[in-house]
């Protein structure tokens, strides 16, 4: 049918609202309003009744998943895919992407938005997936590595990028914000909320990381 989008947070790196999902949650939940408008794109399709929407997770882009939906043939559906019966259609959730859609709900743009259908999602890529430090890297080496393979990659789709100034010897470590980062309101959040974790997590000893960011200086200072 489509690819959906998710509601990008103003930070690259915001935290979901509310509690991480337990397992307990529904896998997803379609509002009423997604509802109507993916029933009317069914009822073009031939056979409607034997059809089934199916929701997967197809890769990362950034700090969000990526989805496709598609309307299935129910018969087509595989041993191991979730059949979720929401009365009016069902919906088919690859095995693959079942703990990733956990907690979600298949919605609408909120007022004002563009776009078609949005996947609103707790759950989030591992941000340090993939990523291989120096183990007899400097403190200093390892946070380069981390700007480089997870942090900018995500920035950068915002028009940012962050950079190592120095570490202190009580291994605090310095970063300046740039690009659309400087400046920018949501930047102290994007560092709190996932620069100083991400780094915090892969480097333990790091006890803190502090802004160095002039941000007075950026072309649009607090907006």
């Amino acid at each position: 049918m489509t690819d959906a989008a998710t509601d990008t947070p103003t930070s690259p790196f915001a935290l979901p609202d509310g509690p991480a999902p337990t397992g307990d949650e529904p896998i997803i939940a379609v509002s009423p309003i997604a509802m109507e408008t993916v029933l009317g794109i069914r009822a073009g399709e031939d056979d409607p009744d034997g059809l089934g929407l199916r929701i997967e997770v197809t890769g990362v882009s950034g700090v969000e998943f990526t989805y496709d939906l598609s309307f299935d043939e129910l018969c087509n559906a595989e041993d191991d895919d979730e059949i979720i019966d929401l009365e009016t259609i069902r919906v088919i959730v690859p095995a693959a992407s079942v703990d990733r859609l956990r907690g979600s709900v298949l919605d609408l743009p909120r007022s004002g938005a563009q776009g078609g259908l949005v996947i609103r999602n707790p759950n989030r890529p591992d941000p340090l997936a993939g990523v291989v430090l120096d183990v007899d890297g400097t403190i200093a080496d390892k946070v380069g590595q981390l700007l480089e393979q997870a942090i900018n990659p995500a920035l950068a789709a915002h028009g940012g990028f962050a950079t190592l100034v120095g570490v202190d010897e009580d291994n605090k470590v310095y970063i300046t914000m740039g690009g659309g980062c400087q400046g920018c309101s949501m930047s102290r959040q994007t560092l709190t909320e996932g620069i100083q974790s991400q780094i915090m997590a892969a480097l333990p000893e790091v006890p803190e990381v502090v802004d160095a960011t002039d941000h007075a200086g950026g072309e649009n200072p607090f907006y």
